[in-house]
């Protein structure tokens, strides 16, 4: 077997963030190969074609999170990437009634006092306290996370950082914002909002990815980890990346590789090479070896040190919290080819907020029961579902007067039960059709018609989204997004810095600080903190020139 040749960095794993990594390193003068196992990179960050004509982003499926810090650094719009902003979003009622959410603060108010006059002042309320913490947790996005327990001088300045920030809020918005990192999303709203509709279309937030319920503690966060994003300078606006997800991760290819990075498809790392104590390399599945004094993986924490990481190198109480770090399977995706658009009787066909996010459900009591399924094993019987069609706006993503439907579901799990037996390979063909038939029908509820309009569908449990992407569990944010598994806490205690016991091998994906989501927060802090480490320059180096 011939010997591959040694680079500076290999990347295991060519999601966006472990391609955002690689293009900073590769900008930073180093040489860079990324290993992808599929045959595109990207990992949920993916557009494909399965039914001709019809372009699908198969995981990941909207765009708002990702920093735009990164975005002008690598220039992500000249390697082609374009998001186009879509406003509003409605959820509907089987009997007929719906809440339009519009974008246009006066709209939104009319459409709240239509339903709810009283709420209208508590949405004001609702909408300033998120905002509030949105301007709190933003800042803290690209810096690392400190570890309050060590004395480095760079972990006390990133904490007494962190301190001003609190001490800056004043004593009672410090209060509110500790009950906000660990309330559930349905009390927090219950603060702010009567109407169950209301409260049930803004509640979808803080469960999506989340195996969590509206009532669980550490929900009100997830909620805000979806409203930090920003597009055009709008805080929590959404877009579609025209041509689907993956025009994202092309992008973020394109600008490494005219660094000089080097890219692999078709390349799984079966194991990280362990010499003399340190990462010194990679093996592919088929035995080839690529050399490298520094391994960055944008694998999950349990896939990298659980599973490529050979036996006695990392220290047994490191990897008794790396298995308790959660990850946990909660969500299923279908994509649909539609021959027309979907009616829904409520609503013009002509209305803007269609273009938005479509819901289904109808009261926090509604979600909390599809919740209840999941902890049982069971897919939900009444799903919570997201639904998108961004070909209404972004017309390459189908034919001419056809479209492409894009549906989150929650919840559904992992270890399918049945017979008093929990496990994976329980989504044979008929749990997968009953998974289907649940959310198709509670579509079908509020736009008649639907199921008539379907010319291809694609569904994909968290047993594919495992298979297919590499994600444990198909957890898609990595790891969940609760206070405990935050900021010095994720992956675990000690090593929220990127790096690992290993010397060498750093964690570069979202299990680590900030979190999921295709941010390439954690892709960028782990490219500078590896620069740093290497002594090769931090933000104000060229490689960060914009950030």
């Amino acid at each position: 077997m011939s010997q591959a040749r040694s680079y500076d960095a290999i990347i295991a794993g060519g999601g966006h963030n472990g391609l955002t990594t690689g293009a900073y390193l590769a900008r930073a003068g180093l040489s860079v190969l990324v290993v992808e196992r599929s045959d595109i990179v990207g990992g949920a960050a993916v557009s494909r074609e399965l039914e001709p004509g019809w372009t699908y982003s198969n995981c990941s499926y909207v765009c708002s999170l990702l920093r735009p810090e990164v975005a002008r650094d690598l220039d992500l719009a000249r390697h082609g990437l374009q998001v186009i902003p879509y406003t509003g979003g409605a959820s509907f009622t089987k009997g007929g009634e719906y809440f339009a959410y519009h974008h246009d603060h006066r709209a939104l108010e009319r459409e709240i006092a239509r339903l709810s006059p009283r709420d209208v002042e508590g949405y004001e309320r609702f909408a300033r306290a998120v905002t509030r913490q949105c301007r709190f947790v933003r800042p803290l996005l690209l810096r690392s996370a400190p570890d309050p327990a060590t004395f480095h001088p760079r972990d006390l300045g990133e904490f007494l950082f962190l301190l001003r920030r609190l001490h800056d809020l004043g004593e009672r918005e410090m209060g509110e914002a500790i009950r906000f990192w660990t309330a559930s999303v349905g009390d927090f709203l219950d603060g702010f909002i009567e109407h169950p509709l209301i409260k049930a279309h803004l509640a979808g937030s803080g469960i999506i990815g989340t195996g969590l319920g509206v009532y669980s503690p550490g929900t009100a966060y997830v909620l805000l980890h979806h409203y930090m994003g920003d597009l055009d300078g709008a805080i929590g606006a959404w877009g579609f990346a025209r041509g689907g997800m993956g025009a994202v991760s092309a992008a973020l290819a394109g600008a490494l590789r005219e660094a000089g990075g080097d890219i692999r498809v078709n390349a799984e790392v079966e194991r990280i090479l362990v010499k003399d104590g340190v990462a010194a390399g990679v093996v592919l599945r088929g035995g080839e070896e690529i050399f490298a004094p520094l391994v960055a993986s944008n694998m999950d924490a349990k896939r990298t040190f659980l599973g490529c990481v050979e036996p006695g190198a990392l220290p047994d109480d490191f990897l008794e919290a790396i298995r308790r770090f959660r990850i946990r399977g909660s969500s299923a995706k279908l994509n649909l080819a539609l021959d027309g658009p979907p009616a829904f009787p409520a609503v013009a066909g002509d209305a803007p907020f269609l273009s938005g996010d479509l819901h289904a459900s109808e009261s926090l009591l509604e979600l909390e029961a599809a919740y209840d399924d999941w902890k049982e094993g069971r897919f939900s019987a009444a799903p919570y579902f997201d639904m998108l069609i961004p070909s209404r706006i972004d017309p390459t993503m189908a034919p001419p007067g056809a479209h492409m439907a894009s549906i989150f579901v929650q919840y559904a799990p992992y270890d399918l039960e049945r017979g008093g037996a929990r496990d994976p390979a329980h989504w044979d063909d008929a749990a997968r059709e009953g998974l289907k038939a649940a959310v198709l029908d509670k579509i079908e509820a509020v736009s008649p018609g639907f199921r008539a309009l379907i010319r291809h569908c694609e569904l994909r449990t968290p047993v594919d989204i495992e298979r297919e992407v590499g994600l444990t569990e198909g957890n898609i944010f990595q790891g969940e997004l609760t206070f405990d598994q935050l900021l010095f806490n994720r992956p675990v205690p000690g090593w929220a810095r990127h790096r690992s016991p290993l010397p060498g091998l750093w964690l570069v994906g979202s299990s680590a600080h900030p979190g999921g989501g295709v941010m390439a927060a954690a892709g960028a802090n782990a490219a500078r903190e590896i620069l740093r480490d290497m002594k090769r320059g931090g933000r104000d180096e060229a490689a960060f020139r914009a950030a």
